[in-house]
C-alpha cells in the first residue's frame, strides 16, 4: 500500500451516509481531479455474499458512486461544510471483467473528475485488484445548492 502525504478524515465524516450502508472503507487520496478510496472484501460488508465468499460484481456501480461521493464530502470539508446531499444520475459503460468481488481482495477504487458545472459532474470510474482492473464506468452525478435541494423537497412535499 502507498503512503499518502495528507491524513485523511474516516469515509463516515465524507458521505452523507450512515451504517450499514456505508461500503467502502477507506480514502487514501482525494484531489481537485480525483479521489482514490479502498475496500477490503470480507463477511462483514453489507452486500457480502456468504455461499459465494464474494461480493456481486453489480454493486461496483454503488463503489464508485460512494467513491465519488467522498470526493464531494471532501472538497465540502476543506470548506468549513458538510457532506452534501448528492444524486447519482447515471453511468455509461459499465463493464465488470469479474462477476464478483472474491473475499480477501483489496479493491482500489479510483476517480477522475473529467468536468464539473452547476453541480453537475462526470467522473472516469474503476476498481482495481494489484493493479488490473476488474470494473470501470463513467458516472453522471448531481449535487444540487442548498437552495435547489429545499425546492425539489418543498415540490415533493406539495405532491403528496
Amino acid at each position: 500500500m502507498t503512503e499518502y502525504s495528507h491524513k485523511m478524515p474516516p469515509v463516515a465524516e465524507l458521505l452523507p451516509h450512515q451504517a450499514p450502508m456505508i461500503l467502502i472503507d477507506r480514502v487514501l487520496d482525494a484531489g481537485e481531479e480525483h479521489v482514490y478510496c479502498q475496500l477490503e472484501v470480507t463477511p462483514s460488508h453489507t452486500f457480502f455474499d456468504a455461499d459465494s465468499r464474494s461480493i456481486p460484481g453489480w454493486v461496483g456501480i454503488e463503489l464508485m458512486a460512494q467513491t465519488v461521493a467522498t470526493w464531494s464530502g471532501f472538497r465540502a470539508r476543506q470548506q468549513g461544510e458538510q457532506p452534501p446531499i448528492g444524486f447519482l444520475l447515471g453511468s455509461r459503460r459499465y463493464q465488470s471483467e469479474v462477476q464478483a468481488f472474491t473475499q480477501g481482495q483489496l479493491l482500489d477504487i479510483k476517480a477522475e473528475r473529467l468536468m464539473e458545472d452547476n453541480g453537475m459532474a462526470v467522473f472516469s470510474c474503476r476498481i482495481e485488484n494489484n493493479g488490473k482492473v476488474l470494473a470501470s464506468s463513467q458516472l453522471n452525478a448531481y449535487v444540487p445548492s442548498e437552495e435547489k435541494l429545499k425546492a425539489m423537497q418543498e415540490t415533493r412535499e406539495a405532491r403528496k
